[in-house]
């Protein structure tokens, strides 16, 4: 007959075999933001005719992410405001100016996950904070996972990818000139990369990039002085 010391080490390992993985799982990993290839676009109504599309590049920070487990992820970004592009510098300079973005003394906006409900096995609803022109709403994401594997290009670094989409209302972070020319729903598509990163602050720039390097978008125009207060001409799309 086997010792009672035997017999209380093999119940002991079976119920260490029997505990979730989840359990004992790490921590989820960290990512630095790709500012290459992360871009948010948004659409706003042009006086109903179109929707006027524009895009930001260059947003930065910091993601950590376990595949196996949605509601462990948390995600902090900062989108640079400057690098806005309408299409046409009148245009990107008039967006920025003090009575819309006011891009001078709010320079980036910031987004910080607070909860994260995963739908399925490739998609979640991220909920957060937004913060634009110094004003802070609830926003919501809708995320798609798209892949997690090691970049096919030097320095072959592990990359993770997703697309998101969100809606906001303008007038809820003070925005609300040229009602009669611009919408106040923005749509929003997120298209991001992330890359494993040994720190979690670490931030990514062009020089770190996992392809070929791309040349830095030139700088935005000078600023050009507000739109008229007389609303006939349009000031932008």
């Amino acid at each position: 007959m086997p010792s009672a010391r035997a017999a209380v080490l093999t119940l002991a390992a079976l119920l260490v075999a029997a505990v979730p993985m989840r359990v004992i799982a790490a921590d989820p990993a960290g990512y630095a933001l790709d500012p290459v290839h992360t871009r948010v676009l948004f659409a706003v109504s042009h006086a109903g005719f179109s929707q006027a599309l524009g895009t930001v590049s260059g947003s930065t920070g910091t993601l950590w992410f376990d595949r196996d487990d949605w509601r462990s992820a948390r995600l902090d970004v900062r989108v640079p405001l400057a690098r806005l592009d309408l299409g046409d510098p009148k245009w990107n300079a008039a967006a920025l100016a003090s009575n819309l973005l006011d891009g001078d003394r709010h320079p980036e906006a910031r987004f910080v996950s607070r909860t994260v409900e995963p739908v399925d096995a490739d998609q979640a609803l991220v909920c957060g904070e937004l913060t634009l022109r110094a004003v802070t709403r609830p926003l919501c994401l809708d995320v798609t996972f798209n892949q997690l594997k090691r970049h096919p290009l030097p320095p072959f670094r592990r990359t993770v990818g997703f697309s998101a989409s969100a809606t906001l209302s303008r007038a809820d972070y003070g925005i609300d000139a040229w009602k009669s020319v611009i919408g106040d729903e923005v749509e929003l598509r997120i298209e991001a990369e992330a890359v494993r990163s040994n720190r979690a602050d670490e931030t990514l720039d062009a020089s770190d990039e996992v392809a070929a390097p791309i040349a830095e978008p030139a700088a935005p125009p000078e600023p050009v002085q507000d739109p008229p207060t007389d609303p006939s001409p349009e000031p932008v799309p």
